[in-house]
């Protein structure tokens, strides 16, 4: 089963080199047990665009689709048996980053 760990950034700013060095070992260690998918950082939410083509014309607007204190900041797919073990890899995950971390499974 695949989840989504996604990282909860509440406005803290980038990594630090500890949380950035924490967070290269942790990377290296899903990937040495396979638990590893694919992994990404965000940028900040502010240079965003909203695009909405449900209509007749697509609407383009400035800034993310939800104006909030927290952002999504970073994610991790992982391949984990079952809920249990994502659920104490999104522990660990958080503790390296050191943001809260939500996670889902995929459909």
């Amino acid at each position: 089963m695949q989840y989504l760990v996604s990282v909860i950034d509440d406005g803290t700013g980038r990594a630090t080199p500890t949380e950035e060095a924490d967070i290269d070992a942790f990377n290296d260690r899903l990937r040495a047990e396979g638990y590893w998918v694919f992994a990404g950082g965000l940028g900040s939410p502010d240079p965003a665009t909203t695009i909405d083509n449900r209509g007749d014309t697509a609407i383009i607007t400035d800034g993310p689709y939800l104006e909030s204190k927290e952002y999504l900041a970073g994610f991790w797919i992982i391949e984990a048996p079952d809920l249990d073990v994502a659920l104490r890899l999104g522990a660990e995950a958080s503790r390296c980053c050191n943001r809260k971390i939500e996670v889902r499974p995929f459909l």
